[in-house]
């Protein structure tokens, strides 16, 4: 994933495009970066790998070396970037979040006959931000670019562009698969992935860009250039996974949906007369604690943190590159409680299961501090595609994501004709893919959160949110 953050301001902007921007630490892990716009000294870029050290710490200079009353930052999990451009619509700085799955046949078809080239990478990948502002630069103008830009790219892209003007550009993606959000204060105003970002500032609330809306920021205002569209297809694991608890998108606070997730799955297990003797409610890991707390607020079962991850000193499990050393890092920062474990019946809610790998290793390390069993519930349906949207449940192959390998296992590639009957709960390929799940993984018992109850917690019209990684629909 990633996340950026943008201000302009009558006063300098650094110090809240340095907090902004840490504040999307949460989306990337990979590299940062800033650009800032000063009158005299013109743009500057700073881009630094925060793979081993936070973004703040890697930028604490940033302070004294860049200037400017315009800036915007961003965090990746991917390319390095904000990259600066010199072009035929001026000097500008561009930085982008989601996808582009189809660079060669952009590169083919709309710039190498136009003498374009680009900086090769290793395994000779281009940066999807030279992709894309070598796009826009095909117009006259950036509006007319970003938009031929954003209809030509099979992924996503919203972006921001700092102008040698000393403003900001900013652009949500077509069908609005990631939110961008605007805020004002007497000084100025800025534009950012994660709302509390700014709100943590001193900014308040100003505008949520539609689809495909493009707008200008400066010090005195949000001016619209280009009108948003009417069909919308916002990811949902937004709310389920990777939105920060404080944050809201399209009016939804997503701690608020998390705990009606949760409660919708308790009822679910309660009007199938399941789990009645568990002793305590947990999540796993961070990010499924809330929903495990409205499965035990709904439920009346006791919530209860059987073990707790250090984390003052290791990083997050998901950083390294190698599976083995995510899944080494995760395992050591789990410290038991003894008391909420042995002899215990434990259910835990985890936000998805995409691989299955980290969650196995917390399985087997609760068994092997005594507990009695260990059932799983899973906050969203199963995981049976890869997203080819953003960079969430991405995977070399289709087959690393635990559902599809439960399919095979029992029905072989046949199986897989029949995935949709498989995510229903309700039907015995639905049955049977949980009960070989469960073998796969060392569960008592798991249960699927339900399409239909993941849009009722999140409260959207469905045709709204973009559900394509359960259930394939575009």
């Amino acid at each position: 994933m990633g996340g950026f953050f943008g201000v302009v301001r009558r006063d300098s902007a650094i110090p809240d495009c340095f907090f902004g921007t840490d504040y999307h630490s949460h989306l990337g892990t990979k590299t940062g970066g800033m650009a800032a716009y000063d009158p005299e000294t013109g743009l500057q870029r700073e881009i630094h790998s925060i793979s081993s050290t936070p973004f703040r710490s890697k930028f604490g200079d940033v302070f004294t070396e860049m200037k400017g009353n315009a800036a915007i930052g961003i965090i990746s999990d991917y390319y390095p970037q904000p990259l600066l451009f010199r072009s035929r619509l001026g000097t500008y700085a561009l930085c982008t979040i989601g996808v582009i799955n189809n660079t060669d046949e952009l590169i083919e078809k709309y710039v190498k006959d136009k003498g374009g080239f680009f900086n090769a990478m290793t395994g000779g990948q281009v940066n999807s931000v030279e992709i894309l502002a070598s796009l826009i630069n095909l117009k006259d103008d950036f509006v007319e670019g970003i938009r031929f830009a954003q209809e030509k790219i099979r992924g996503t892209a919203s972006l921001l562009i700092l102008t040698e003007t000393g403003k900001i550009i900013a652009a949500r993606d077509r069908l609005g698969r990631l939110p961008v959000k605007v805020g004002r204060s007497d000084n100025g105003f800025c534009v950012a992935f994660e709302s509390f970002s700014y709100e943590k500032l001193g900014y308040e609330n100003y505008a949520e860009l539609g689809p495909g809306e493009i707008v200008e920021l400066s010090a005195d205002g949000m001016r619209q250039l280009s009108p948003p569209g009417e069909e919308m297809r916002i990811c949902a694991f937004l709310w389920s996974y990777y939105g920060y608890p404080t944050s809201s998108y399209e009016g939804v606070n997503v701690e608020m949906m998390r705990y009606r997730n949760g409660e919708i799955l308790a009822r679910h297990d309660r009007e199938e007369g399941k789990c009645d003797d568990i002793d305590y409610v947990g999540g796993v890991p961070d990010s499924g604690t809330p929903h495990a707390i409205g499965y035990a607020n709904e439920s009346k079962i006791p919530f209860a943190r059987a073990f707790i991850k250090y984390t003052p000193t290791w990083s997050r499990s998901f950083m390294p590159t190698e599976q083995f050393e995510r899944n080494r890092i995760a395992k050591m920062k789990q410290i038991p409680i003894h008391d909420l474990i042995k002899g215990k019946n434990l259910l835990f809610v985890d936000d998805s299961i995409v691989r299955g790998t980290q969650l196995k290793e917390t399985v087997d390390f609760l068994y092997s501090h005594g507990a009695k069993s260990v059932h799983m519930r899973s906050a969203c349906p199963p995981i049976m595609f890869s997203c080819k949207y953003l960079n969430f449940s991405r995977a070399n192959s289709p087959m690393e994501l635990i559902a599809r390998r439960a399919i095979v296992a029992l029905e072989g590639e046949e199986g897989l004709e029949h995935i949709e009957e498989y995510c229903d709960r309700s039907s015995e390929r639905g049955r049977n893919l949980r009960k070989k799940i469960c073998e796969m993984l060392n569960f008592e018992s798991l249960e699927f959160q339900s399409l239909d109850g993941i849009i009722e917690a999140i409260g959207i019209d469905g045709c709204k949110l973009c559900t394509y990684c359960w259930n394939g629909k575009e």
